[in-house]
């Protein structure tokens, strides 16, 4: 586990022997890979789970901290302990699990591994050298440098901590990834924890079962049995479990039905119950913002009471008193939320495997939605289909592939319905073309700059055509410049009498665009002619505002 780029798969790929880095989109891990290696100090092969380093998978590299007994922690010892790594340290405490520190990167010229060692001691990570017990080792993963050290020191904690599981009895496995694979139907790849899994076995996972019918291992070859510790990819599901699910064995179909109605069940109170709190909730927020309402209307009219009665001079305000004008039905809030509300993106997203999907819907949602709303209304495992479209259509969505792709039928389809499709291989990219739809549909912001002051000296009336007439200003331009095209304000005794556009602008007797400081100027407006002498025109410009999301 560690930061993006620190060189997890990389150290993998020595012990692998193999170009597992070389293969992934944008040069870092997106999925939690589990492969089995072995090693040429021990008899016995160990699973690795290779985690992603990228922020966006959060969760995935919780659930690898929980699944493993020791983690393996690299941090680069040119670059440092980063947010990732703080966080990767965060999980595998939470999960009680042992840490071995490899400061990858020894081989560059800026590496300064005694200032790794420092900055992991603020984050209760004390290395043996810092006087703590947890071991340290100095490595360079692309180059194998102390590698066969850090192999030592793995299996020296695995002894020391008399790591076994039963082989006999029941299998139980924890759920990596699942994916739906062209001619192998739904597919999980698993972590046997214990027992043994054979082909043939019925085995449950969250609100699904399956039968096994073939299982391969992370080499892609087939195999019958899986013992404890033994990376798995099983074919037979009826549905995709989650990622992270624990998978039991069972006895017969009908007992793994009976579970399976069981957790739908209980799924189904639980969210009941949850909507029931969260109802309740907001009817007490309701009654308490009532109640202060009424008080404060109570306070009002009293102040309004003692105002006719002459206790007081100045008629009270209600912005004074009332820090809300009314109290509402929540349903009517809802409504006019819905309605009202900042404008909402909508998304169906669909992806290779179970637990990238996961994370990239926990990214999206995480995003800042003050004033753009984001909504996920479907995801799932798989390539992008007709109905994926359709769905997107009827709800006004765009839809996103990660690491999927459309057939040219499906693109027909999207292009003739107008539905926005994007694909994607790397998370960020992701991310970021998702801000920029974001950013790009909000409302413009605007600051207002004035550009300009005129004061009115005198004031004309001229006889127009039918018998009608127009006031105009006769103004000096007493700062900056008034330019015909610009909004203008009236504003007299710092009161504003009026907001819009000018008329005509004319110096001298010709109409002109811009009347710069220290110049006449006869000034007329569109709609407006409640103008005085003595009156003050304001020239505005209105700058947008660079978009930001929060």
């Amino acid at each position: 586990m560690g930061h993006v780029d620190h060189g997890k798969t990389t150290l993998l790929d020595y012990l692998r022997k193999s170009a597992i880095a070389a293969g992934e989109a944008g040069g870092i891990t997106q999925h939690i890979g589990a492969f089995s290696v072995s090693l040429a100090n021990s008899d016995q092969p160990v699973t690795f789970l290779d985690t992603p380093g990228h922020a966006a998978f959060s969760n995935m590299r919780s659930r690898g901290a929980h699944m493993t007994d020791i983690v393996v922690l690299v941090v680069a010892a040119d670059d440092g302990v980063m947010p990732q790594t703080i966080e990767a340290i965060k999980h595998a405490q939470d999960a009680d699990v042992p840490i071995i520190v490899a400061v990858n990167k020894c081989d560059k010229p800026q590496a300064n591994p005694n200032r790794i060692k420092e900055m992991l001691l603020k984050h209760s990570v004390q290395v043996e050298d810092f006087g703590g017990d947890i071991q340290a080792v100095e490595i360079s993963a692309l180059k194998g440098d102390n590698v066969d050290a850090l192999i030592e020191n793995i299996l020296t904690l695995a002894e020391v901590l008399d790591l076994r599981a039963p082989t006999d009895g029941p299998a139980e496995a924890r759920v990596v990834e699942s994916q739906s694979e062209k001619g192998r139907g739904m597919t999980a790849s698993v972590l046997v924890k214990n027992g043994t899994l054979k082909v043939g076995d019925i085995i449950v996972a969250g609100t699904t079962w399956g039968k096994v019918k073939s299982m391969t291992s992370d080499l892609g070859k087939p195999v019958k049995e899986a013992g404890p510790g033994d990376p798995v990819k099983v074919a037979g599901w009826k549905e995709l479990p989650n990622a992270g699910d624990l998978a039991l064995q069972v006895e017969t179909e009908a007992l793994a039905k009976e579970i399976i109605a069981n957790r739908a069940q209980r799924v189904k109170q639980q969210k009941a119950l949850q909507d029931i709190r969260v109802i309740n909730e907001k009817r007490i927020q309701h009654n308490e913002e009532t109640q202060e309402h009424n008080a404060e209307r109570k306070q009002y009219a009293r102040e309004v009471y003692r105002y006719y009665r002459g206790l007081r001079k100045d008629y009270p305000l209600e912005e004074q008193y009332l820090t809300k004008p009314s109290v509402p039905d929540p349903a009517e809030v809802a409504h006019k939320q819905q309605y009202r509300g900042p404008p909402t993106l909508r998304f169906v997203v669909k992806g290779d495997v179970s637990g990238t999907i996961t994370a990239v819907v926990d990214a999206l949602l995480a995003l800042p939605q003050k004033k753009v709303r984001l909504e996920v209304v479907s995801h799932g495992v798989g390539a992008i289909v007709e109905s994926d479209i359709q769905m997107a259509k009827s709800c006004e969505a765009m839809v996103i592939g990660f690491n999927v792709k459309a057939d040219r039928t499906v693109q027909r389809v999207a292009k003739y319905l107008k539905v926005p499709v994007e694909t994607h291989r790397v998370i960020y990219h992701l991310i970021d073309a998702v801000k920029q739809r974001m950013l790009d549909t909000m409302e413009p912001e605007y600051d207002t700059k004035v550009i300009g002051e005129a004061n009115i000296q005198r004031v004309f009336t001229l006889d127009l055509k039918h018998g009608q007439h127009q006031r105009v200003a006769g103004c000096r331009v007493a700062s900056g410049s008034i330019r015909h095209n610009h909004e203008v304000q009236v504003v007299r005794s710092d009161k504003v009498l009026y907001r819009g556009k000018l008329g005509s602008l004319k110096s001298g007797k010709h109409n002109t665009s811009e009347v710069t400081k220290g110049v006449e100027c006869g000034i007329s407006f569109a709609d407006f002619d409640g103008f005085e002498e003595g009156d003050q025109i304001v020239s505005i410009e209105h700058i947008e505002r660079p978009r930001k999301l929060a």
